[in-house]
């Protein structure tokens, strides 16, 4: 099923304008939303809990961010009702090739993959299965 929204979470802003424009050209979502800040992310999807049309249905989250990185977002994202959290399927999207990310990041439910930068049309088309 194709997702209706997409948010991606980067602090980069030309990562989020490659992974962007990549998920444009394959015509995957409706919508694409960009935050480059995983606090302000958390601020929007809370917003949007009464909402749930609107949700997101996949985040591409960084890692590595300031002020609160994608870990942290993560331990702020699991407090979620878990309807929301079964709503939404979170994909790691990160230049980190550490071992332990990538364990760690196995240890989150929400998290279904971890994925390396850069977003290609072949990486979508693999997680789309998943989804």
């Amino acid at each position: 099923m194709k997702p209706k929204t997409i948010l991606l979470i980067d602090d980069s802003d030309i990562d989020n304008y490659i992974n962007k424009l990549v998920l444009s050209k394959c015509a995957i979502a409706e919508t694409i939303l960009v935050e480059t800040s995983a606090i302000v992310a958390l601020k929007y999807l809370h917003k949007l809990m009464d909402n749930l049309e609107n949700f997101p249905d996949i985040i591409f989250l960084d890692i590595r961010m300031p002020e609160m990185d994608g870990f942290e977002f993560l331990e702020k994202y699991i407090a979620f009702p878990e309807h929301i959290q079964q709503k939404c399927d979170i994909f790691i999207l990160s230049s980190s090739i550490d071992p332990k990310d990538i364990e760690k990041a196995k240890q989150y439910e929400s998290v279904k993959k971890h994925l390396i930068k850069p977003l290609t049309q072949d990486l979508l088309e693999s997680i789309l299965v998943c989804t």
